[in-house]
Formats: structure tokens, C-alpha cells, sequence
């Protein structure tokens, strides 16, 4: 149950600082409103390093199915786990999201557009265009798999401590690189879970969950995982292995 509680509780602190820095740069009357996007990003990446640091030991540190599907693939991860893994990123993504309800609760009523509200739980895009929004998530995800992989490639040698700060570097490079179009959810449990809390919670002024949207953050992080993981499978993991015999 390592694997269960690790990603349950890792899960819950990532959507709490990640969904928390979002929730305070766009909610009204914070200390941080309007801080923009860096900020977001910021948060973001800091937040999955701590995250990762706290339960990484336990259960890996995947925090986002997408994660776990290319460790799947890559045989890291045995596929009778799943079950475990989705299930602990999923309770632990709603129970981050009622965090930040209850953390910013005044500010929910105090800020009058239903949009912003929304985006403190879950990703809308800047431009709504289905099957771009769909290409940029996955090319994210990718970027994101590829980088994980190579961080605790062994021909590296940096993932024994640095690993978890390094990854939060690259959540904290792939937002403001690719984070503009879609919000980059990159993770199908940060934006359902919260997304599914959004339309179950008892927040004055609310809108629509927008539901048309959220096949995108669910669907395009997973082929783009499974796309980052082929290509690390056939092209970069063997020519890491040929340049290190070379070395």
C-alpha cells in the first residue's frame, strides 16, 4: 500500500501548491494577484519537486497517470500496479482541490468572473481549438516523459537526491516554454480530479466545468506519454547506451 498512500498524498500536495499558486495569481483581493504567469510556473515546478521529495520513496513519484503509463511501457513500473497508481493520484487530486477551496475560500466570492474560478481548479485554453490544444498537451507530455527518463538515466548519475529538484526544473521549463496555449496540464488527475471537485463544490458564482474541454487534458497526456516513451525506448535509451560504451 506504499505505492497507494505515496501517490495519494503526493498527488494532494501537488494540486494544493500547483492549483494554490494558480488560485492566488488569479482570485481577487490575494497577495498575489495578477503576479502572471512565471509565478505560475514557478509554482508549479516548485511544488511537484517537494511533492516528489516527500513520497517519491514510497511510490516512485509518478503524481500523474500519464507518468505512470510511460513507466509502464518502459517496463519501470509493472502493469498490475496501475490500479494502485490511479487510484492514489486521483483521491489525492481531490483532496488537493478541497484544499484550495478551503485555503482561498473568502476569495472565491470576491472574485466576480466564473473563468478564473475554473482555472484555479482545472486548464482552459488560450485559444479554444480542440485538436491544437490536443497536440500541444501531448507534445508537453512528451517533453515531459523524455526529461523525466533521462534524468534518472543512470548515465546521468544526478537522480540519487537531485532528481526531484531536477524534475521541478523541467515542469518549471515545459510551463513557460509550452505553457502558454493550453495551461499545460500535462497530467490527466491534476485537471479531472480538481475539474470533478470544481462542479461538486458549493462555490457562489460558479460557471460551467466545461466539460467539452476536458477530454483534451486527459486524452493528449497520455499519447504524448506514450509517444515519449517509444521514442526513448528505440532511439535515445540505445544511443545513450552506444556513446557510453564508446566513452
Amino acid at each position: 500500500m506504499n505505492i497507494f498512500w505515496g501517490e495519494l498524498i503526493g498527488t494532494m500536495i501537488l494540486v494544493l501548491l500547483g492549483n494554490g499558486v494558480v488560485a492566488n495569481v488569479l482570485l481577487s483581493k490575494t497577495k498575489g494577484h495578477s503576479s502572471g504567469w512565471i509565478v505560475i510556473s514557478a509554482g508549479w515546478g516548485f511544488g511537484l519537486a517537494i511533492a516528489v521529495y516527500m513520497t517519491g520513496w514510497a511510490s516512485g513519484g509518478h503524481l500523474n497517470p500519464a507518468v505512470t503509463l510511460a513507466f509502464c511501457m518502459a517496463k519501470k513500473t509493472a502493469w498490475d500496479l496501475v490500479p494502485l497508481y490511479l487510484f492514489g493520484q486521483f483521491i489525492g487530486a481531490f483532496l488537493g482541490a478541497i484544499l484550495v477551496w478551503l485555503s482561498y475560500f473568502p476569495h472565491w466570492q470576491k472574485t466576480p468572473d466564473p473563468q478564473m474560478k475554473l482555472m484555479s481548479f482545472s486548464t482552459q485554453p488560450a485559444i479554444r481549438d480542440y485538436k491544437w490544444n490536443f497536440v500541444t498537451e501531448a507534445i508537453g507530455t512528451m517533453v515531459l516523459v523524455l526529461g523525466i527518463f533521462g534524468i534518472f538515466d543512470a548515465h546521468n548519475g544526478i537522480s540519487s537526491g537531485m532528481g526531484p529538484y531536477a524534475v521541478g526544473i523541467l515542469i518549471f521549463a515545459i510551463g513557460l516554454s509550452l505553457g502558454g496555449p493550453t495551461g499545460y496540464a500535462i497530467n490527466p488527475a491534476r485537471d479531472l480530479g480538481p475539474r470533478i471537485m470544481y462542479a461538486i463544490l458549493p462555490i457562489k458564482g460558479k460557471g460551467s466545468a466545461d466539460w467539452k474541454y476536458a477530454w483534451v487534458p486527459v486524452f493528449g497526456p497520455l499519447l504524448g506519454a506514450a509517444i515519449g516513451a517509444v521514442i526513448y525506448l528505440l532511439y535515445v535509451q540505445p544511443l545513450m547506451a552506444l556513446m557510453s560504451g564508446a566513452i
